[in-house]
């Protein structure tokens, strides 16, 4: 048995067209790259994963959250820290190399 093949199809269109759709592809792409920024820095990570985060003990975690220096919500016993106040607390602590 032979497997037909269908032919390959072709079609010129103006180098107008194409540049047209290359900026669309373009701004698509921007918008999905800042829709998912968004996305990723709305999420909240639970409590107990911040000390491995940042590198540092429970207790300075508890330190940090008494002295209020990242913000976080708590509802009941189980505390959140928004990612993007997380990225804030780490950026406002940079330091640059010389």
């Amino acid at each position: 048995m032979q497997s037909k093949e269908t032919p390959l199809q072709m079609a010129v269109v103006p180098q107008s067209f194409l540049n047209k759709i290359e900026e669309k592809i373009d701004t698509l792409e921007n918008i999905l790259r800042d829709k998912s920024d968004q996305e990723i820095n709305s999420q909240w990570i639970e409590s107990v994963k911040i000390p491995k985060i940042l590198g540092i003990s429970q207790k300075t975690w508890q330190t940090y959250r008494d002295k209020r220096l990242i913000p976080f919500s708590q509802i009941g016993s189980k505390i959140f820290v928004k990612r993007a106040d997380l990225e804030m607390f780490m950026q406002s602590h940079y330091i640059e190399s010389k």
